[in-house]
């Protein structure tokens, strides 16, 4: 019987399918540092107390590339090529989903609507960051290989999540709730779209792979689907509530230390 718990094992079980795993997944982390590090480095004047939290954010996502990473080379793996197919943040960026990378790469201080611009896009990624790894985490806490990794980066995201929620209700109450409510639901309408053509773009390459049947294959290229109408019908609007967090001022502090791998 299929299950997210067997498919994931059936993944981290092959080296080669287990290197794109990671591939993809550092990949993506590392992007997000160079972006988080390029805001930090242009905000505003007037929100220059925001930089050192956004630091912080890019400092924990190249972490997390630093982990996949280290992750493979514990199994005697090199990194892979990630198609660009399944380059999940280049998808977004392409799409106009948060800031440019034309725009990151200009010594220009950005605008106030750009960090809420930035904020919203985090807001909606980080909730399906904090997602996913919450599944890895229900089922692969107490793997001896990646269970250390997995909670790391779960803690991490929810601490991402949180400073969203805070810092996007603070720029609300300061006067910017509608536009951030549009770009909210913006961000969260193509990064429902975008996740599903990446899923069935990662799980096509898994399948080949692995070696998967066509009937298995259609299985889970229609759970895809299926959750995507989900989302699309309705379940985007987690992506775009805003409450106070529990964790208050998430990233207030310095990033934590990566987990040794030996």
């Amino acid at each position: 019987m299929l299950s997210a718990k067997s498919l994931f094992q059936e993944i981290l079980a092959n080296d080669e399918s287990f290197a794109l795993f990671c591939s993809i997944a550092a990949s993506g982390e590392s992007q997000g540092g160079w972006e988080n590090a390029r805001i930090a480095a242009l905000v505003p004047e007037s929100e220059r107390g925001l930089a050192p939290k956004i630091t912080r954010h890019g400092a924990d996502e190249d972490k997390h590339g630093r982990i996949f990473n280290a992750l493979m080379k514990k199994r005697g793996l090199d990194p892979v090529p990630v198609p660009p197919e399944t380059d999940y943040t280049m998808l977004l960026e392409k799409n106009g989903i948060g800031l440019a990378h034309e725009q990151l790469g200009r010594d220009e201080r950005l605008a106030v609507q750009d960090i809420v611009t930035y904020l919203s896009h985090s807001r909606v990624t980080e909730q399906r960051a904090s997602e996913q790894m919450d599944l890895l985490r229900k089922h692969f806490a107490d793997d001896p290989d990646i269970g250390r990794a997995v909670k790391q980066i779960s803690d991490d995201e929810d601490n991402h999540l949180a400073y969203c929620h805070e810092e996007l209700l603070r720029f609300a109450y300061a006067g910017h709730g509608r536009a951030i409510q549009r770009t909210l639901r913006e961000c969260a309408l193509a990064e429902i779209r975008i996740y599903r053509d990446v899923s069935l773009a990662v799980m096509a390459n898994m399948g080949r792979i692995l070696g998967w049947s066509k009937a298995k294959s259609a299985v889970l290229a229609a759970g895809i689907h299926a959750v995507y109408a989900y989302e699309r019908l309705g379940g985007w609007r987690r992506m775009v509530s805003l409450k106070m967090p529990e964790r208050r001022d998430a990233l207030g502090g310095p990033a934590s230390a990566a987990p040794e791998f030996a």
